[in-house]
């Protein structure tokens, strides 16, 4: 295998931000990444106090979304959502920025929305990851095109203290032609942009999309950190079921009988 099981289950956040997710539901996903040995749980705000307690001890972190997921509270709800999460025990943010103010060119209201939310979590110790929604970017805004757009962004949040710059929330549905909605999520093309415009410092987060284990190497492949997934036991079982096969595809071909043993 490319990578290692622990390099890719830590690169998951897994994900319980569905509308209908129930107590219950929510309590056995964090059962799940606890099982799975994943980075963190992405949930919501009242959620946080009990995925702490359930984590406790597994080494999972609890990652909480803020202005999730059109971004438009205003700065200073945001900040107090922030703290709130953080006294509460999250160790990670992912915040969306205020989309129209984006698309309308207020550079200066998008960086200082984006400061106050990292100012607030490194004060308490926790790490930001802001998310972008890309599929609302493809036509870009404020007189530049989708990249550069996508591009300004990076060097926004880069500025205003961002640990992590993320392409979307997975809730991002965009309406098509026929009158129903969709969204694409993480696309290559976006993660290489982002990843080539932020300096090292500066991670990148794929959300949205990645439902099966070689679109999870793929965001890898591009320079992801961390990605976003619901389909987290799909993926790591189809690991196990590829680590398995492969060794004993090893243990064949060392007693002559495998592919590229001679034998037949």
């Amino acid at each position: 295998m490319k990578y290692t099981y622990e390099e890719l289950a830590k690169m998951i956040d897994h994900s319980l931000l569905q509308p209908t997710v129930t107590d219950q539901e929510f309590e056995e996903g964090c059962k799940i990444a606890a099982k799975y040995g994943v980075a963190s749980v992405c949930i919501k705000p009242y959620a946080v106090k009990r995925a702490i307690e359930l984590l406790r001890g597994t080494g999972v972190k609890v990652g909480c979304v803020i202005g999730f997921p059109h971004g438009n509270s205003c700065t200073e709800s945001k900040r107090y959502e922030t703290e709130l999460a953080c006294r509460d025990g999250a160790v990670e943010i992912d915040m969306v920025i205020n989309i129209g103010k984006a698309l309308s060119g207020e550079w200066n209201f998008v960086e200082n929305d984006v400061k106050a939310v990292c100012d607030e979590a490194h004060k308490h110790g926790a790490k930001v990851k802001v998310i972008f929604e890309n599929d609302y970017l493809a036509k870009g805004g404020a007189g530049l095109s989708g990249d550069d757009f996508k591009r300004k962004l990076c060097q926004i949040c880069e500025r205003a203290g961002a640990d992590w710059v993320k392409t979307s929330t997975g809730y991002g549905f965009v309406k098509q032609p026929d009158g129903s909605y969709n969204y694409k999520g993480a696309t290559a093309h976006d993660i290489a942009l982002m990843r080539a415009t932020c300096s090292p410092k500066v991670q990148v987060k794929a959300a949205g999309g990645v439902r099966d284990l070689d679109g999870l190497i793929m965001t890898r492949d591009l320079g992801c950190t961390r990605c976003g997934a619901t389909a987290t036991a799909a993926l790591l079982d189809e690991y196990r079921r590829r680590e398995a096969a492969e060794k004993a595809g090893q243990k064949l071909e060392s007693k002559g009988g495998g592919i590229g043993s001679g034998g037949y």
